[in-house]
């Protein structure tokens, strides 16, 4: 049976179970869907109730408020002493958007934000089908804003960007202490424009700066192609509004290419829509079986299951990294525990919690955790990943710190980025003899060798153009190297034995 026909009895039951969604006396009720992409940063919309909060931005207004609320008593006599008291006049929009956000500050979920006018409407503006920016998603996380993900043909993931590196700064402006909008509305701008960051990877000694121009970043999400013995692998990059019309597109496509097995590559996939992970993983769930969970405040647990009729029971394998979060994860979760699809690659990311947002009159917003997702054994994987059936690492040269190309290395130059220099020539076939982060001759003629064969000028020196040429050849020699596909369509066959 066609993927497409298992979509449309899908969403006939879909559309049954957000009726009785509407019904349900536990307060759940259908919200909008939102597809909410900071640099593509996208998080779990799930439906549910929301309490309606009340804004007052008068001073008159507040006092009001307050009378019969006794815990906001300190909160109001402070905002009126500064009105009155403060050596300047006081903006009161700032100082109450000021204790909203120190109140949802005080939360410790970087999850959760408020937002400004301002602020919410770069929210918005991301719901587009594209928008501008460097195309990596981020988070909060310790005071510091961390990258998750990079996008898939973005100028983040061309750059040289990885999970978990740290933005430390952006045009010299440090981060710390920003929630992740504030990071977003920074780091974010004009296509062609350029934005500087100084970024630590995780065990490396110092941080380096890197320059990424802006680019469109479109929301294409699913990239398929044969990889020969009637195996297909399909890339699934985020999960936007028409990720699963997209999938089931290119199975269909590649069925009648002759696809017989399928290797899902979650891999670098941030998340993204809830919808879409229903959809996606009731095509390789059985109906009725349990995709996920989830758990309110309360305990009180709600099951979410496949509604789809028509099973895709072609051999499945599925790739996770530590780049897979949120509804990648709420994927890989569901086929793995609910239909015994296997797992290959290394640990996901580890976000098990639901967002849901309001927006307020003045056009402010506040973005909140609501519950924690569970996957269909029960298991919470939030700060835990999920581990992998397969653990496989890539080559040691994929985890190269990036080389910053503002930096000339030269003959005579000792530096750890000569040393991360000298590892990536010799990985892409230009061997320097010697890794330990001292420029000799040696290391000249290879840069040399490297940049005749590039087209570039060869002055046996690193910098610039030669630099992002270097960094562009590795990245496409782990991709040939791919040692993680490698396992996974091992395993395929085995299955399709």
């Amino acid at each position: 049976m066609k993927v497409v026909k298992a979509l449309d009895e899908q969403k006939v039951g879909q559309e049954k179970q957000e009726q009785t969604n509407v019904e349900n006396k536990s307060g759940f009720i259908r919200m909008k869907k939102f597809q909410f992409i900071m640099l593509l940063f996208l998080v779990v919309f799930l439906s549910a109730g929301i309490t309606t909060f009340a804004l007052a931005f008068g001073k008159d207004k507040v006092a009001t408020v307050g009378a019969d609320r006794a815990e906001f008593n300190k909160l109001y006599t402070t905002y009126d002493t500064l009105q009155s008291g403060y050596y300047q006049k006081v903006d009161q929009k700032k100082l109450i958007n000021g204790a909203i956000n120190g109140m949802v500050q005080a939360l410790g979920d970087p999850y959760s934000d408020y937002m400004s006018n301002t602020e919410a409407k770069s929210f918005h503006s991301s719901i587009s089908s594209s928008f501008e920016g460097i195309g990596a998603e981020i988070q909060e996380k310790d005071t510091h804003i961390v990258i998750v993900s990079p996008i898939k043909g973005s100028p983040a993931e061309k750059a040289g960007l990885k999970p978990h590196d740290v933005i430390l700064t952006v045009n010299g402006k440090s981060l710390q202490g920003m929630n992740s909008t504030q990071a977003v509305a920074l780091i974010r701008g004009k296509k062609g424009t350029k934005v500087n960051l100084t970024i630590q990877r995780p065990g490396t000694e110092a941080p380096v700066n890197v320059s990424v121009v802006r680019d469109q970043i479109p929301i294409e999400t699913v990239y398929g192609e044969m990889v020969g013995d009637g195996i297909a692998k399909v890339q699934v990059t985020s999960f936007s509004s028409n990720t699963s019309k997209e999938l089931v597109k290119t199975l269909n496509d590649l069925q009648k290419q002759g696809m017989k097995g399928l290797v899902l590559d979650l891999r670098q996939n941030p998340g993204g829509l809830l919808d879409q992970a229903i959809n996606i993983s009731s095509l390789f769930v059985p109906k009725g079986k349990v995709l996920f969970k989830v758990e309110d405040r309360n305990g009180k647990i709600k099951e979410y299951t496949s509604q789809n009729k028509g099973t895709h029971t072609m051999p499945l394998v599925v790739l996770i990294d530590s780049g897979s979060a949120s509804a990648s994860e709420i994927l890989s979760a569901a086929v793995k525990e609910s239909a015994g699809v296997p797992l290959v690659g290394e640990k996901s990311f580890g976000k098990g919690t639901v967002q849901t947002a309001q927006d307020f009159p003045d056009g402010s917003n506040l973005k909140f955790t609501i519950a924690k997702w569970l996957t269909p054994d029960g298991n919470w994987i939030h700060k835990k990943g999920i581990k992998p059936d397969y653990p496989v690492a890539l080559p040691d040269y994929a985890s190269l710190p990036i080389i910053d190309p503002d930096k000339e290395l030269k003959l005579s130059s000792a530096s750890t980025n000569v040393k991360t220099a000298q590892t990536m020539l010799k990985a892409v076939g230009y061997d320097p003899g010697r890794e330990d982060g001292f420029y000799d001759d040696k290391t000249q003629n290879a840069v040399m060798a490297f940049q005749k064969a590039q087209g570039l000028p060869a002055d046996g020196v690193l910098k610039g153009d030669s630099t992002v040429k270097l960094m562009e050849l590795l990245r496409e020699k782990i991709q040939q190297n791919d040692t993680q596909l490698q396992k996974a369509i091992e395993v395929l066959k085995d299955k399709m034995k």
